[in-house]
């Protein structure tokens, strides 16, 4: 059984939030500028949105294996 397109929504969603708040983190510690930093993470954070989401619909269209009973 695959996610449904909410539920792969909202995994790329919450994902989102943590890895962009890293990101942001990372961006500001090289940087030292806040505005670059929420630049990064704002770009960062609608790109990889995306390309989570085609990645897990991508996954759900390949039937699982099941192994044979017995």
């Amino acid at each position: 059984m695959s996610d449904s397109h909410v539920r792969s929504l909202s995994k790329a969603f919450s994902w989102r939030i943590v890895a962009t708040l890293t990101t942001s983190a990372i961006a500001y510690f090289v940087t030292g500028q806040i505005d670059t930093a929420v630049a990064i993470g704002s770009i960062e954070f609608v790109l990889k949105f995306l390309i989570y989401y085609l990645h897990e619909r991508a996954w759900a269209l390949i039937p699982s294996r099941s192994k044979p009973a017995g």
